[in-house]
């Protein structure tokens, strides 16, 4: 009876510290999980709004080349209607030239600001990962010290 009562308390104690040990684990993967996703977010939301500033950029000078376009090409046609044919001429290609490199300025903006929120986001991806590995040892040789 006494040998039964006490093998059934020491399986219960070694039960209860295994699930505590387990825990203690569980601790460390749970802590390295809501670090890599706070730094996944971050990451994120740093990204998103250099997405938007490129394309806030990019709209701008797209809407500036627009106006001189126009304004140019309203030029051009009042040189037409008096007869001067070579300055209209000219006036559109100006026009064209000046709307075509802004928008190429503004592409290369907006392409700049999407690599570098990308490479900001890949590199908290990659510290969240390393951390979270590092917890996960922490949390292995906690778990293993014991045994």
């Amino acid at each position: 009876m006494k040998k039964a009562i006490m093998i059934g308390l020491s399986v219960l104690v070694l039960g209860s510290a295994a699930r505590a040990m387990a825990d203690h684990r569980e601790f460390y993967d749970r802590l390295g999980d809501r670090i890599d996703a706070r730094l996944d977010a971050k990451g994120d939301r740093i990204n998103d709004r250099l997405d938007r500033r490129g394309d806030r950029i990019n709209d701008r000078l797209d809407a500036r080349g627009d106006r001189i376009n126009d304004r140019l090409d309203v030029l051009a046609d009042k040189a037409r209607a008096d007869g001067k044919t070579k300055l209209a001429d000219r006036l559109d290609r100006r026009g064209d030239r000046i709307e075509a490199r802004l928008d190429k300025r503004g592409d290369r903006i907006e392409r700049h600001l999407d690599n570098r929120g990308d490479r900001i986001e890949r590199r908290l991806d990659h510290r969240g990962d390393r951390i979270d590995r590092r917890l996960d040892r922490v949390g292995h040789r906690h778990y293993h010290r014991g045994r």
